[in-house]
């Protein structure tokens, strides 16, 4: 290794240093943003370093040269756009559709790699090319399933066809079986694009069956994927930033889909298999078994305005409303009054981890104030009001007892505050697709209209109370 390559390699060690420390940062609110600066401030000493490397190489070509700084343009600016323009309602799909050109970017390195080898190469760069074509393409494919479900271009419901899992069967037969070839020492670029073709199909049959309600696990699981193909491209080409940085990307996001499936009380393998939600349904403002006790806007002020505890749960509906800025208005009003307010966060609630707490940072609510699940529901008890900004399954006691879709899930026990006050645009289902019980508790009043509307008035009427 001449000098020149040492420092380079110094530079790669002390990237990986960064995406560890920013990693660790992550961890907590608080500390978030540092943690992505420290990272982006890895990946671009890692890239520069990279550049300079191939500048010194002299292996790189003019028209090389061009299709570089042209496809880093490109995707440099399409992320530039997407970060400013995206409404944090779409981040869900955002990460998907990061996933999906984590993903193929990897698998393609893949294919290149093989090509341009033109003749057999080293069993363990084989299985390296193998592994990340395979869970790139996968992760390409399904990935853009979820981020079609998850804005509406598919339904979030479970789709399924006849004859689906004998397609899936043969799929994974066509990618085991072509996988193996190619690893025993075949060099076809023919037998790699059937494998690259299947694992594509695969992508698309393994998603289309899972519902809405495990989305967020299905996010985090393909992010999982992606990390994993990343290294995988490490391996083929000798990077070892990519591999430490896709181990690091695969690892965590495997034990954030783990935490995630706790969660919900689901095994990984269940969620695969797929069936559970129905997409999220409008219905009728009434519910079956049981009497909605509705609210008006002065209703619930009332409750709100005299409180000495409230607890705050958000759920999907407050990002489809962009209402965080209402609530944070809010929760600071009831705070002059000398009220304790807190929110309820659960880890799946939205349709992507984290995807509460992302909302209510992006209104400055003070990251002291936003709990966990196991760390809030002791609170409830002596709670005076709970207020459910459109969070549905997550807070059903229906998940207390068995032979419900929800059953054993973790939910935070928002009825056993003392008067709870939902928030919703109907009585719809959930992504779950049964009613929620707690709507037809006596201590619970739904004060139905969109989020950021309902919020609004909740305002006007507590400022009216107390002015």
């Amino acid at each position: 290794m001449s000098g020149f390559e040492l420092v380079v390699a110094v530079i790669y060690l002390g990237a990986a240093v960064c995406f560890v420390l920013g990693l660790r940062f992550m961890n907590s609110p608080v500390t978030a943003r540092r943690g992505n600066a420290i990272s982006a401030g890895g990946m671009t000493a890692a890239v520069l370093a990279t550049v300079v490397l191939l500048i010194h190489s002299g292996t790189v070509s003019g028209a090389a040269w061009l299709v570089l700084v042209a496809g880093t343009a490109a995707g440099g600016l399409a992320g530039l756009y997407l970060a400013q323009t995206a409404p944090m309602t779409a981040m869900p799909q955002l990460v998907s559709l990061f996933n999906a050109v984590g993903g193929g970017g990897a698998a393609l390195v893949g294919l290149f790699h093989f090509g341009a080898a033109g003749e057999p190469v080293a069993t363990y760069v084989a299985v390296a090319v193998v592994l990340d074509v395979i869970i790139g393409s996968v992760t390409f494919s399904g990935s853009l399933i979820a981020a079609g479900k998850l804005q509406g271009l598919i339904p979030g419901k479970p789709i399924t066809f006849p004859g689906g899992q004998l397609v899936n069967l043969a799929l994974i037969a066509v990618v085991v079986g072509s996988g193996g070839v190619l690893i025993a020492g075949v060099h076809s670029v023919l037998l790699l694009i059937l494998l690259l073709l299947a694992s594509l199909g695969f992508g698309v049959t393994m998603v289309l069956p899972i519902g809405g309600a495990d989305m967020p696990v299905v996010i985090s699981l393909l992010n999982a994927f992606t990390g994993t193909a990343v290294a995988m491209a490490g391996f083929v080409i000798g990077n070892s930033v990519l591999m430490i940085a896709g181990a690091l990307v695969g690892a965590s996001g495997a034990i954030l889909t783990k935490l995630m499936a706790d969660a919900m009380n689901r095994s990984i393998g269940a969620i695969m298999i797929g069936g559970f939600g129905t997409g999220d349904s409008a219905a009728p403002v009434e519910a079956a078994g049981g009497q909605v006790r509705v609210l008006s806007a002065d209703d619930a002020a009332i409750q709100l305005a005299y409180a000495s505890k409230v607890i705050i749960v958000p759920g999907y509906g407050l990002a489809v409303a962009q209402a965080q800025y209402e609530v944070h208005e809010l929760a600071s009003l009831l705070e002059e009054r000398g009220c304790e307010v807190s929110y309820a966060i659960h880890p799946v609630a939205g349709r992507m981890p984290g995807h509460m707490n992302v909302l209510l940072a992006e209104a400055k609510v003070p990251y002291s104030q936003l709990r966990e699940m196991e760390e809030i529901n002791p609170e409830f008890s002596r709670t005076d009001v709970a207020l459910v900004v459109g969070a549905n399954d997550v807070t059903n006691p229906a998940a207390r007892r068995s032979g419900t879709p929800v059953s054993g899930m973790p939910i935070l026990d928002v009825d056993q505050a003392r008067s709870v006050i939902v928030i919703k645009r109907s009585m719809g289902h959930g992504y779950a697709g049964i009613d929620n019980e707690l709507y037809t508790d006596p201590k619970t009043g739904m004060y139905f209209g969109d989020a950021k509307k309902a919020v609004l008035g909740l305002v006007a009427a507590v400022k009216t109370l107390v002015g």
